[in-house]
């Protein structure tokens, strides 16, 4: 194993752990409106399970990190619903049928996933057409001073982030993907350059 492998493998787990996990608030206002058999990309760690509401029945996971079994273990374990987790890039054909689930939730995935286009396009088609995607991700800042940075920073971020992005406009990908917006909302919790946040959902267009 390589050192970044290391790096990727063992420790990063456990920095985006912690740098993740004071922002539950965010997520409980995000996955409120998960209902029936959902779609999670990007489980991480699981730290979205505590959140989702009473009406969600099953929740299938697609993420190809595979850390902290003992938190995840424990985490899926407390969940009111059934757990299936896919260890799998989301860019890449889904195994599920088109039209399946009640809600896709996405919540600072966006950042890492190789091609996002491929990633959504994915998510739009296994949605049902009365489905929500539900997302939170951190992007492009609307700040034109802000979204400089992020863009002369992106590089270094890439490989520190272990592939996270700063620079991507969320709303705009979503919108490219064939979703319409419902609801968006732009704000920023911490450093802007890192944390401006898009909060939102949306339908099959």
């Amino acid at each position: 194993m390589g050192l970044y492998d290391f790096y990727e493998q063992r420790i990063f787990p456990h920095v985006l752990e912690f740098a993740m996990k004071p922002l539950g608030a965010h997520r409980g206002e995000t996955l409120e409106q998960a209902r029936g058999d959902v779609l999670e990309i990007g489980f991480g760690t699981g730290l979205n399970l505590p959140f989702y509401p009473e009406g969600v029945e099953r929740l299938s996971t697609v993420d190809p990190m595979d850390a902290l079994s003992e938190k995840v273990a424990a985490r899926i374990a407390a969940a009111h619903f059934p757990v299936d987790r896919h260890h799998l890039p989301a860019d890449g054909t889904l195994p599920f049928d088109s039209g399946r689930f009640d809600s896709v939730t996405v919540t600072w995935t966006l950042c890492t996933i190789p091609d996002p286009d491929a990633a959504l396009a994915e998510m739009r088609r296994v949605i049902k057409p009365d489905g929500r995607l539900l997302f939170i991700e951190h992007g492009l800042s609307d700040q034109p001073g802000v979204a400089r940075w992020q863009e002369r920073l992106n590089p270094i971020q890439n490989v520190i982030g272990c592939g996270c992005n700063l620079n991507r406009p969320v709303d705009r990908l979503v919108e490219k993907a064939g979703f319409a917006i419902d609801r968006l909302e732009r704000f920023v919790d911490g450093p802007a350059i890192f944390a401006s946040l898009y909060r939102g959902a949306a339908r099959r267009a």
